[in-house]
């Protein structure tokens, strides 16, 4: 399923849809959270930084495994340091500076692609256990 992130109405609807498939996975309470509080950082970054995009979620399987995956797009300005982007408490923003990297840590998968004028995407796995 595609998500326009458009507004910050668009925020609820990938929340909601991103805990109908981690339930639907059987992810556990605790992976739940984890996988839509991720998603819901991205998600607003997507938002916020990228001007708006699209969220495609669902569930995946490999090796054996099931889980939940979600994919951030934006046409924004990209990021230009990632390895500062990356850091805990750097933001270029008003934020907190948790959104890339905690979501980096709720999760078992995560992948990061920008380049400076290209936009960015970042995608999200989270394994059922």
């Amino acid at each position: 399923m595609v998500h326009p992130v458009a507004r910050s109405s668009d925020l609820v609807h990938v929340r909601q849809a991103v805990r109908a498939l981690a339930q639907r996975c059987g992810l556990s309470l605790v992976d739940q959270t984890k996988m839509i509080t991720a998603a819901s950082e991205l998600a607003r970054n997507t938002l916020t930084y990228g001007g708006g995009g699209t969220v495609s979620a669902g569930l995946v399987s490999a090796e054996g495994r099931r889980g939940v995956a979600a994919v951030f797009e934006d046409s924004g300005p990209g990021i230009a340091d990632v390895e500062q982007a990356m850091t805990d408490g750097w933001t270029s923003g008003g934020g907190l500076g948790l959104g890339l990297s905690g979501a980096r840590r709720l999760v078992d998968d995560f992948r990061l692609h920008t380049a400076p004028g290209e936009g960015t995407t970042v995608t999200i796995i989270k394994w059922a256990r």
